[in-house]
């Protein structure tokens, strides 16, 4: 299995929303754009078909980006849930740095 990051620039408020509900659907939301996908290669094709069959190809841009196998990953900022809680279905390698 592999990660990659999948984020989007579209410039019709109704086909942002189709797009963002169809990855929704297929891969775990970090920021409004920004989505992780973990699966097989034929499971990312897929997944980018489905988006990219919602795309004005003039004026929309979806770009996907591969994470290192072993890479380091953390996420640096505001937290997104209440201290305390945890959501299962990001990758254990992904965790929030908290300042003082």
């Amino acid at each position: 299995m592999k990660s990659w990051l999948i984020g989007y620039d579209i410039t019709s408020p109704r086909r942002l929303a189709r797009v963002h509900r169809a990855l929704v659907n297929r891969a775990t939301p970090i920021e409004y754009s920004i989505f992780l996908f973990c699966g097989t290669e034929n499971g990312l094709k897929e997944c980018l078909q489905t988006v990219l069959a919602l795309l004005d190809r003039k004026t929309d841009d979806v770009r996907c980006y591969p994470l290192p196998h072993r890479g380091f990953q953390e996420r640096i900022g505001r937290a997104t849930l209440p201290e305390g809680i945890q959501w299962t279905a990001l990758p254990a390698g992904l965790m929030t740095i908290q300042g003082n």
